[in-house]
């Protein structure tokens, strides 16, 4: 069985450069037609489309190409796409130590809810009164990324900066200024906690205790700020890996049970179906099937 492959900056660029990547999407899309099908980033990813169709799908939720739609994608994330007719547009990869000689915060990408890994909000659709100004920074960009100026790096360094304050400002209008509240710090640590745990921890009172609070507490912020169970986020976390292996690891049913640390096959396979309706050997075949198809 193929696996999918995972791409850092180095293997893309060809020539050691493992920072940064910058390009209009026309001529990148035609170096690297193997992209097409899933397959995992090591770095931060982002595409501005300004023309095409089709679609492309983030982590298996599967999106519409749009003329002027950007999408964000954190390492680690299953990626795939299929285009219609003629895409263009801008692809800028950059590395998770990028911004750490120019900032203080070393995560700051994270601090952008687009940047989190959450699907729902990583894909955005940008208005018309803000098109003309988003594709003038990305020109920009390529102008910059295109020059041998000492400085370039940082301009370029300042410009993201620019667009990722932008498109933060479009995609939480509803979020109110000044700084995040007690439980959203809360749910973004358990969120971290479990990204770093999930495999090992499963039940909410162990991250409860973690982050020093009682099981109690940690459901009722999630349902709050969530609208989930501390155990669904746990369980949702699980899937999604469930998932991003038995699409992108050569490694057969009982192996990818190891890997998540379930007890056995048989309490893996019943976990999948009850959350997917179908057996994780099904899912890849499904996977795998329109992944050969398209």
């Amino acid at each position: 069985m193929e696996k999918t492959p995972i791409y850092d900056i180095c293997t893309l660029t060809g020539n050691g450069a493992d920072d940064i990547l910058i390009s209009r999407f026309a001529p990148y899309l035609a170096y690297h037609k193997n992209l097409s099908a899933a397959h995992r980033h090591s770095f931060y990813h982002l595409v501005l489309f300004t023309k095409g169709a089709g679609k492309h799908a983030i982590d298996f939720e599967e999106f519409p190409v749009k003329p002027y739609q950007v999408y964000f994608m954190t390492p680690g994330q299953v990626h795939s796409w299929s285009f219609e007719g003629f895409t263009d547009g801008y692809i800028i990869n950059f590395s998770d130590t990028f911004f750490q000689p120019f900032l203080l915060n070393p995560v700051y990408a994270e601090s952008f809810p687009f940047f989190r890994g959450d699907i729902k909000t990583s894909v955005i659709d940008l208005p018309l009164n803000h098109q003309k100004k988003v594709k003038s920074l990305f020109e920009e960009i390529i102008g910059e990324a295109g020059g041998n100026d000492a400085s370039a790096t940082d301009m370029i360094r300042l410009l993201m900066m620019q667009f990722f304050i932008l498109v933060g400002r479009l995609s939480a209008p509803e979020t109110p200024k000044g700084p995040a509240s007690y439980n959203q710090i809360l749910v973004r640590n358990f969120q971290k906690l479990i990204g770093e745990n999930y495999t090992r921890l499963k039940l909410p009172k162990e991250y409860a205790e973690m982050l020093y609070i009682t099981p109690n507490h940690l459901n009722a912020v999630c349902k709050d700020i969530l609208r989930m169970s501390a155990g669904d986020v746990i369980r949702n976390r699980l899937l999604l890996e469930a998932k991003r292996l038995l699409t992108t690891q050569h490694l057969n049913i009982n192996e990818i049970a190891s890997v998540l640390n379930f007890t056995d096959n048989s309490y893996f396979t019943k976990f999948f179906k009850k959350a997917e309706g179908i057996t994780p050997d099904a899912f890849r075949k499904q996977v795998l099937n329109i992944n050969h198809h398209e």
